[in-house]
């Protein structure tokens, strides 16, 4: 018996998959871009943190989105995830705000 060798078949590139690809890279990207500026230009203060916050939340939101394809899921479950999300991110603040209070001056 002959032995066959696997035949290897190479698909063309998916350009519609590629362009999704970059345009989520250049929006990552510019948020990044912006935290950056954020970074070196705010004074240290809850402005600054607020923002960094808020931003990396919009980070987050559409890395879920679109690497776990959550953003194409039915929208109960969206904001199945999203809702405990948000009350995971209010707990935070609530514990670090009320750690501060407690440290004496």
């Amino acid at each position: 018996m002959a032995h066959k060798e696997p035949e290897i078949v190479v698909l063309p590139p998916n350009t519609e998959k590629i362009k999704q690809l970059w345009r989520v890279a250049l929006i990552l990207g510019i948020v990044t871009g912006i935290e950056f500026v954020i970074a070196f230009t705010l004074p240290h203060g809850p402005a600054k943190t607020f923002l960094f916050v808020i931003l990396t939340i919009v980070k987050a939101g559409y890395i879920v989105g679109e690497f776990m394809h959550l953003r194409y899921e039915v929208k109960v479950l969206f904001w199945a995830v999203l809702i405990p999300m948000i009350f995971v991110v209010w707990m935070l603040v609530a514990f670090v705000y009320e750690g501060t209070k407690m440290i004496p001056n």
